[in-house]
C-alpha cells in the first residue's frame, strides 16, 4: 500500500511538474492566438478589406466567346498595360462592312493611365486594330522585330507612323512600364516567327499570358519555346495563367510545322506542272518551307495578293524568310519561264470572294490564267463558316482542268495552336493558382477549363471571363467586380463606327426586299399635289414588267394624300408616315414582299 501511495504521489508530482513547465508556453500560445485574432479581424472586417492589399484587374475587351479582335487590359491602381489589339472579319450579315475592331471606350476614358501597349505576335487578330487604337490613344508600343515591321506597314497606310513611339524588344528581354508593371517577353512557338508569351509582374503577383502558341519541338527557325523560363516562373509562383484555347477540343498534339515541308517536297518532286500554292499570308514559316522546296527544285517564285506581297517583303527584309537572291520574280515575268520553272504563292486559301485564288478560279485574274498544266496546293484548312467558299473555288479550279491538292487529300497544313497535351504541358510547368482560358469561343474555353481540372487546378480557381467583365485577383481571392463598355466597332471604308445596328438592319432590309422611292411635289400654301407621285423601284420588281403594279402604287399614294387633305393635315412628317404605312400594307398583300419605302415630298 505504501509503495502504491508513493507511486500515486510520484505520478501526481509529475503531473504538477508538467503543468508548471507548460504554463509559460501556453501563455505564449494564447498571446500568439490573440495576435492572430486581431490580425484576422483586420483582414476580414469586410470583404473590401482583402482588396486593400495588392490586387490586379484583368479586363478583356475582345477575344472571348469569339475568334479575333484580341485585346486585354491589365490595370493596377492608377496604371494600365494593354496586351494586343486585333481585328476580326465581318460575319455574313454585316453587309458592306470591311473590318470589325474592339470597342476601346474604357481605354479612351482612362488614357492618362495607359503606360503602353504590348504585342504577342504579328497576326491580324492581334495587331489589325492598332492603327485605329493609336489614332485615339497615342501611347508607346512594344513588339518584337517582325511584329513591329508588320505594324509599321499598317501605320504607314494610315499615315501615323511618325507620331507613333515604337519600341522593338527581343525574346527574353524584360521591360518596366510605369512603376508597377514589369513585362518579360518569353520565347514561344507559333506559325509566325518572333512570337512571345508575356510574364506580367505586379505587386499583386505574376500573370503568364501565353499569346497564341503550340509546342513545336522541331520549329522551322530552330527557336524552341523557352520551357525552362516558364518552369522557373512556375516555381517562383504564378498567380494566374491566361492560355490560348483555340484547339482545346482536340486531343493529342499538334503536328510540327516541319512535317508540312516533307509533304511539299513530295509534291514538288518530279512535278512538271506549274505549282500554285495558296496559304495564309501571315504564316511565315509555311512560306519559308514553300521557298525551300522551290529553291531545291530550281523554281522561281512569283507572289499574288497584296497582303502576301507585303508580308513576304517585310519578312525577307528583316531576315525571317531566307532564300538566295533572284528567287523571287515579278508576277509580270511569269511568261518568261516554262511551267516547270515556276511557283506562284497566292492569297485565297479561305476562298475569300476578292482574293487572288478566287479570281484565278473564276478566270478573272489579269495576270494568271489557270490551265490543265497547273498543280494547285491549298495549304490551309477551312475556318468554320468558309467551307462553302473553298468548295466552290476547288470545283471551279477543277473545271478549268487543274489538279488540286487540299487538306482532305494530303497533310499540307498543320495548326499553329496547341492541342490538349501541349496545353497540359504549359499547365504543368506554370503551376498557376488561377487559370483563365482565353482566345476562343465558349465551347473551346470550356474544354480548356476541363483540361485544367484534369491537371489538378481547383474548379473554384478556374475563371471564365467574358468581354467587358472586370476580374480582380490577388493571392487571397479572385472575384468579378463589375463591367466596362465592350463590343464591336464596324469599319466600312474610311468610316469607323458610323455603321451601327440600325444601318446594318437597313442594309439587310434593302438586300432582302429592295427599295421603293415615292417622289411628289406639293404646294406649301394649299397642300395640293402639284406634280407626281413618281415611283422609283430598285431591287423590288423590274418596273417595265410591272407597270400595272406601279400604277396601283401611284393610285394608293394619291388616295392617301387625298384623305390627308380632307382631314386638313398639312404636316409633311404625318403625310409621309401615312403614305408609308398604307403602301407597305398594300404591297405586302399584293406581293408578299416588304420593300423599304422612302416617301420624298418637295414643296413649291
Amino acid at each position: 500500500m505504501a509503495e502504491e501511495k508513493k507511486d500515486k504521489k510520484g505520478t501526481r508530482g509529475a503531473r504538477v511538474e508538467k503543468t508548471t513547465v507548460q504554463k509559460k508556453p501556453r501563455e505564449k500560445r494564447e498571446y500568439k492566438k490573440e495576435g492572430e485574432r486581431k490580425s484576422n479581424i483586420k483582414k476580414t472586417k469586410n470583404s473590401e478589406e482583402v482588396f486593400k492589399k495588392p490586387n490586379i484587374k484583368v479586363i478583356p475587351l475582345g477575344g472571348l466567346h469569339e475568334i479575333g479582335k484580341n485585346i486585354t487590359v491589365f490595370e493596377y491602381e492608377d496604371e494600365i498595360v494593354v496586351v494586343d489589339c486585333g481585328l476580326s472579319f465581318p460575319e455574313d450579315d454585316m453587309l458592306g462592312v470591311d473590318l470589325v475592331i474592339p470597342d476601346i471606350t474604357y481605354l479612351v476614358k482612362n488614357k492618362e493611365k495607359i503606360k503602353g501597349i504590348v504585342i504577342t505576335h504579328g497576326h491580324e487578330d492581334h495587331i489589325g486594330g492598332i492603327p485605329y487604337f493609336l489614332k485615339q490613344i497615342n501611347v508607346p508600343l512594344y513588339a518584337t522585330k517582325l511584329a513591329a515591321g508588320l505594324i509599321t506597314n499598317k501605320l504607314e497606310e494610315h499615315k501615323i507612323v511618325r507620331s507613333t513611339k515604337m519600341h522593338i524588344v527581343s525574346q527574353g528581354e524584360t521591360i518596366r512600364l510605369g512603376k508597377k508593371f514589369k513585362i518579360e517577353f518569353i520565347r514561344s512557338s507559333h506559325s509566325i516567327p518572333d512570337s512571345v508569351m508575356l510574364g506580367i509582374t505586379t505587386p499583386a503577383g505574376t500573370i503568364l499570358h501565353t499569346g497564341d502558341f503550340k509546342v513545336d519541338y522541331t520549329p522551322i527557325d530552330g527557336q524552341l519555346m523557352d520551357f525552362s523560363r516558364i518552369a522557373e516562373l512556375g516555381n517562383k509562383g504564378i498567380l494566374a495563367l491566361m492560355s490560348d484555347s483555340t484547339n482545346a477540343e482536340r486531343k493529342g498534339f499538334t503536328m510540327s510545322e516541319s512535317s508540312v515541308g516533307d509533304v511539299l517536297d513530295k509534291l514538288f518532286l518530279n512535278c512538271t506542272k506549274r505549282i500554285v500554292v495558296a496559304t495564309f499570308a501571315s504564316n511565315v514559316h509555311r512560306i519559308q518551307q514553300i521557298v525551300n522546296s522551290a529553291v531545291k527544285y530550281g523554281r522561281k517564285i512569283a507572289v499574288c495578293g497584296r497582303s502576301m506581297i507585303n508580308i513576304i517583303t517585310t519578312a525577307t527584309e528583316l531576315g525571317y524568310i531566307k532564300c538566295p537572291e533572284n528567287v523571287f520574280i515579278d508576277i509580270d515575268m511569269i511568261g518568261s519561264y516554262t511551267d516547270d520553272q515556276l511557283v506562284i504563292i497566292t492569297t485565297g486559301s479561305q476562298g475569300e470572294p476578292m482574293s487572288a485564288l478566287t479570281r484565278m478560279a473564276a478566270g478573272d485574274h489579269r495576270k494568271v490564267k489557270i490551265t490543265p498544266n497547273d498543280l494547285i496546293i491549298i495549304s490551309a484548312t477551312p475556318i468554320p463558316g468558309n467551307e462553302k467558299y473553298i468548295s466552290k473555288v476547288i470545283d471551279d479550279l477543277m473545271q478549268l482542268g487543274s489538279e488540286v491538292v487540299y487538306s482532305a487529300l494530303a497533310d499540307i497544313h498543320v495548326s499553329g495552336h496547341a492541342c490538349q497535351e501541349e496545353q497540359k504541358l504549359i499547365l504543368a510547368l506554370a503551376k498557376p493558382k488561377y487559370f483563365i482560358p482565353v482566345h476562343g469561343e465558349y465551347r473551346q474555353l470550356r474544354a480548356h477549363s476541363e483540361t485544367a481540372q484534369v491537371m489538378g487546378i481547383d474548379s473554384d480557381n478556374i475563371l471564365m471571363l467574358t468581354n467587358g467583365r472586370v476580374l480582380e485577383l490577388n493571392e487571397k481571392e479572385a472575384r468579378f467586380t463589375g463591367s466596362v463598355p465592350s463590343g464591336r466597332v464596324l469599319v466600312d471604308g474610311l468610316g469607323v463606327g458610323d455603321v451601327g445596328n440600325i444601318v446594318l438592319r437597313d442594309r439587310q432590309h434593302l438586300a432582302q426586299d429592295g427599295l421603293i422611292v415615292i417622289v411628289l411635289t406639293m404646294d406649301s400654301q394649299t397642300g395640293e399635289v402639284v406634280a407626281g407621285p413618281d415611283v422609283i423601284s430598285r431591287g423590288f420588281v423590274y418596273v417595265r414588267e410591272a407597270e400595272n403594279l406601279m400604277d396601283d402604287v401611284k393610285s394608293v399614294v394619291r388616295h392617301e394624300i387625298s384623305k390627308c387633305e380632307q382631314r386638313g393635315v398639312r404636316d409633311w412628317a404625318t403625310i409621309k408616315s401615312t403614305v408609308k404605312e398604307n403602301l407597305r400594307d398594300y404591297l405586302f398583300i399584293k406581293t408578299k414582299r416588304n420593300p423599304m419605302i422612302i416617301p420624298i415630298i418637295m414643296e413649291v
